[in-house]
């Protein structure tokens, strides 16, 4: 696939978020965080419940819920058991956005570095690449595990950049959660956000974001976003490059 006529001349590094941006894996973790709750003897966590925390790692979800449920268990078995279950799911079937797919080959064929940068564990994120085929392009990855603090903190971001060699003025990022586009802002990094909950377009955390697709990934296109990466790269970093994207 050849580059478009506004490719950046330096391909700039590029980070995604992996949950609600690059695959829709928020049902598993819904169904996985059902499940467990219910074996705690909380029956009816609800959708709404779990959307709160899309965004937010999942050591740090467990904390809130086990403190607000009473639940008298370990956050480390918790995560245990959150993990196994999601692993069982995810495995079984993990969609891809086809647009997100899209966008990591073409940015691939362009020579741009990659890496994945999720609150998830280590263990997901290599399941749900290598059970979705992404893991031959997308060979860095980092955990909120492996930093020490999870998003909104710009730790994750910041150690992605750091592995893939590139300063963090120079990266982009990719996400669906106002936490995580408040992290990239936090690091430095410019951002395209993607949201995955509806109605959150005008969240606080999105302020900063580069690229706006407010609709979603209904809205969402890899040559809109490819466009735009090569836009922003001919800005300085500092310059405000703030956009929404309009449905084509």
């Amino acid at each position: 696939m050849s580059a478009s006529p506004t490719s950046p001349v330096t391909p700039t590094p590029v980070i995604f978020d992996l949950d609600g941006t690059l695959v829709d894996s928020e049902p598993n973790y819904y169904e996985a965080g059902r499940r467990l709750l219910a074996g705690y003897g909380v029956p009816d966590f609800g959708w709404e419940q779990h959307a709160r925390f899309i965004g937010i790692g999942t050591r740090e979800t467990l904390e809130i819920l086990s403190a607000e449920l009473g639940i008298d268990a370990p956050v480390d078995e918790l995560l245990a058991g959150k993990n196994r279950l999601y692993l069982e799911l995810a495995r079984a079937h993990t969609e891809v956005f086809p647009e997100m797919r899209r966008l990591v080959r073409l940015l691939s064929a362009a020579g741009h570095p990659m890496a994945v940068a999720s609150g998830s564990s280590r263990a997901a994120i290599e399941a749900v690449l290598a059970g979705t085929g992404l893991d031959g392009l997308l060979t860095t990855v980092v955990s909120a595990e492996e930093v020490a603090r999870g998003k909104p903190e710009p730790d994750v971001f910041l150690e992605a950049a750091r592995r893939l060699g590139a300063a963090p003025t120079d990266c982009v990022v990719l996400e669906d959660a106002a936490p995580g586009a408040l992290a990239a802002a936090r690091a430095g990094m410019r951002c395209i956000a993607v949201p995955y909950v509806r109605g959150t377009a005008d969240d606080p955390g999105f302020a900063g974001a580069g690229l706006l697709f407010r609709g979603g990934q209904r809205e969402f296109t890899a040559r809109a976003a490819y466009a735009w990466l090569g836009r922003a790269a001919q800005r300085p970093a500092e310059e405000p490059a703030g956009e929404t994207a309009r449905p084509s």
